[in-house]
């Protein structure tokens, strides 16, 4: 009996001490995980301090502001190349509002018969109607010089420049040179903004372009394509009477464009918007910006320009063309290639030096001729007195011949 009860009351003290150690084991435990788990976030928390210094040492380098760790997005630009063009040339382009009086005769048999069915002179009215139209132009400098259509200003009573800051200007014609379309209207003003001027020579197909004018009343509008095609011939264009290698953009030409910038994608003026088509989409024409130049600087000095002539009527030889010649005028015609002279006009540089009609031009300055629009190109940015060395073939002979160019007749400017 003793030894039973010793037993039992032996095992009991034990029993609390090992619940007694547990509870203790518990609390060292609960605190332990709780230091671990502090140092943890401690260790987090020292760990992201450490990012975001290091991205405030790497801001403060770059000198961008970044107030936390977290990504940052670069802001959002809406310019382009297209936007800064226009911002760059859009205050220099100007509208032009020309009007002149249309003279009339007084007409007794009433309206539908031509002037000319008098067969004599009558008096124009003083008082016709006033014709008014509305084109574009550019500032080229700061003092008012203005750069445009002939066809815009030409025979006008008033001229009226808009600028794109309301102001408005009475316009003084400078000149115009309708061989190239070219006129230069001034302004009384000063610190004008000015267009940036760029080189049309070595123009691509497949090269940005963008038009900037007033197409059919509508200021300051923009329009953008590609340059589809350079040295277009005024043939081809339908506008014979001139003598200028259009630049052919498929960028939206209308009334009311003529006279405004062609701009490349740098945004420098690379040509003047001229002609479109009647009847066809996508074709649009400027006069490159290299000839304008050096017309417009005549304008400005004497008020008129001059164009290097020869006098000669050309045609491209082509074989077809000259089987046809020996078949039905009974000539011998040696070669197929060059350009045929048709005619020489009396008097004429070409006339003068001893060229023939029934002559094939084959090389000037050395340069092979292969068309028509190749003698009209070289001609052109020659000077007036420019000497020119022709190689022709007369009768299956080779001549040589030099050529002094002369100033276009008035009669003969269209």
């Amino acid at each position: 009996m003793k030894n039973t009860i010793g037993k039992v009351f032996w095992k009991q003290p034990l029993t609390y001490l090992l619940l007694l150690a547990g509870a203790v084991g518990a609390l060292l435990g609960e605190r332990l995980i709780f230091q671990t788990s502090s140092s943890l976030e401690n260790s987090s928390q020292l760990t992201q301090l450490s990012v975001t210094q290091s991205l405030s040492k790497t801001d403060n380098t770059s000198n961008l502001k970044k107030s936390t760790w977290l990504p940052v997005k670069a802001p959002i630009s809406n310019s382009n190349f297209i936007v800064d063009a226009v911002q760059k040339n859009g205050p220099a382009v100007v509208r032009i509002n020309a009007s002149r009086t249309v003279n009339q005769r007084p007409n007794m048999f009433g309206r539908g018969i031509p002037e000319d069915f008098y067969g004599f002179e009558l008096p124009r009215s003083r008082n016709g109607p006033v014709e008014q139209g509305t084109g574009s132009g550019f500032i080229i400098s700061s003092d008012g010089n203005i750069l445009t259509n002939a066809h815009v200003v030409e025979g006008s009573n008033i001229v009226e420049v808009v600028l794109k800051d309301g102001r408005r200007f009475q316009g003084q014609v400078l000149g115009t040179d309708s061989v190239t379309d070219v006129a230069v209207v001034k302004i009384d003003a000063d610190n004008l903004p000015t267009v940036s001027l760029g080189d049309s020579n070595n123009l691509q197909p497949g090269e940005w372009a963008i038009a900037i004018g007033n197409p059919l009343g509508l200021d300051n509008s923009v329009t953008v394509g590609i340059i589809s095609a350079t040295g277009r011939s005024s043939n081809d264009v339908g506008v014979p009477d001139k003598r200028v290698g259009f630049i052919q953009t498929d960028a939206a030409i209308n009334p009311g464009n003529s006279g405004g910038p062609l701009l490349n994608q740098n945004g420098e003026v690379i040509g003047i918007n001229t002609a479109i088509i009647d009847g066809a989409q996508g074709l649009g024409f400027a006069i490159p910006i290299n000839n304008a130049q050096q017309i417009a600087q005549q304008l400005i000095k004497v008020g008129k320009a001059e164009h290097a002539y020869l006098g000669i009527a050309m045609q491209t030889l082509t074989p077809q063309l000259k089987q046809e010649l020996n078949r039905n005028f009974n000539t011998n015609m040696f070669r197929d290639k060059g350009v045929l002279v048709m005619q020489v006009v009396p008097n004429s540089p070409a006339d003068q030096s001893g060229l023939q009609p029934g002559d094939i031009i084959e090389k000037i300055d050395n340069q092979t001729i292969t068309s028509s629009e190749n003698v009209q190109q070289i001609v052109q940015k020659k000077t007036v007195g420019s000497l020119l060395e022709l190689e022709i073939n007369r009768n299956g002979q080779n001549l040589n011949f030099q050529v002094r160019t002369g100033n276009l007749p008035s009669r003969l400017r269209g």
